[in-house]
C-alpha cells in the first residue's frame, strides 16, 4: 500500500473580519493523499479551494485541526521551519508564473535548488537542464521570461517547482492564464510526471476538463467535501 504523502484531521478556517465577526471558511475538513496520487480540487467560488491548497502547502494555518507531510506534523512550525519544508518537500505552481525577469529559463530552475544548497553549482545546472528538458523547454535554456510565450512560461515554473525532487507537486489553477491549446500541452504535462515519474499532484482548478484527467476529484461546497471521486472508471469514495 503506498505511503500517505499529506494527512488533514479535522480542519477548520475562520476569518476574523472584526473583533465579533468570525467568517468559516472550511467548517471541518478530513481526509489524506497517497504517495503518486494526481488529486484534482473543484468547486465553485468562495468554496475554500485556494485556502484549503494554501493549507496544504503550509503557506496558511488552520483554525484548528492538524496537517502532516510525509509524516511531519507541520501545525505548530514556525516560519523558519515551514521555509525549510516547504523548499524541501513542497513544489508550488501559481496561476501566474512569478519567474524572475532578468534571469534566464536555467537561473530561474536553479533558484530554489541555490537556496537549498545541498548541490555543487555544476549539479545545480545539470539538473536545472534536466528539468528543462522534460518540460519540453531543451531550446530555451537562454532565454528570459519576456522571450517566452505564456504557456512556455508555465513550463519553466513547472521546472522550478521540481528543482528539489517535492514530495508535493500543488496547483493553483495553473492553466487560469493560458489559452486552449497551452492548457492543453500543461494537462499533458502534469499526466506525463504523474505517470512515468510517480509525482504526487494536487491541482485548484475551474477548468473541468483538467480536473478530470486527474485520477481523483474532491468537490468542495462550503468548505466541505461533497464528492470524493476516483477517475477513469473507478467507485467514487462518497457520493
Amino acid at each position: 500500500m503506498a505511503e500517505t504523502i499529506l494527512k488533514l484531521e479535522n480542519i477548520r478556517r475562520e476569518l476574523e473580519l472584526s473583533r465579533d465577526v468570525r467568517q468559516t471558511i472550511i467548517p471541518n475538513l478530513t481526509f489524506d493523499v497517497k504517495a503518486g496520487e494526481f488529486v484534482s480540487i473543484t468547486g465553485p467560488s468562495g468554496s475554500g479551494k485556494s485556502t484549503l491548497l494554501y493549507i496544504m502547502g503550509g503557506l496558511d494555518k488552520p483554525t484548528s485541526g492538524r496537517v502532516w507531510i510525509d509524516g511531519d506534523d507541520i501545525t505548530e512550525k514556525n516560519e523558519t521551519e515551514m521555509t525549510r519544508i516547504r523548499n524541501e518537500k513542497i513544489g508550488f505552481i501559481y496561476q501566474f508564473h512569478f519567474l524572475l525577469p532578468e534571469f534566464n529559463s536555467v537561473e530561474n530552475v536553479s533558484m530554489p535548488m541555490m537556496i537549498n544548497g545541498r548541490r555543487s553549482r555544476k549539479e545545480i545546472r545539470d539538473r536545472a537542464m534536466m528539468l528543462l528538458d522534460t518540460v519540453g523547454m531543451s531550446n530555451k535554456y537562454t532565454n528570459r521570461p519576456s522571450q517566452l510565450s505564456g504557456g512556455q512560461q508555465q513550463r519553466v515554473a513547472i521546472a522550478r517547482a521540481l528543482a528539489n525532487e517535492p514530495k508535493l507537486l500543488l496547483g493553483d489553477e495553473p492553466t487560469g492564464n493560458l489559452d486552449s491549446k497551452s492548457a492543453g500541452n500543461v494537462y499533458e504535462l502534469f499526466e506525463k510526471l504523474n505517470r512515468e515519474n510517480g509525482q504526487t499532484i494536487i491541482v485548484v482548478t475551474h477548468d473541468e476538463e483538467f480536473a478530470n484527467r486527474a485520477g481523483r476529484r474532491i468537490h468542495l461546497v462550503d468548505g466541505t467535501i461533497e464528492s470524493d471521486s476516483m477517475l477513469r472508471g473507478m467507485e467514487a469514495r462518497v457520493s
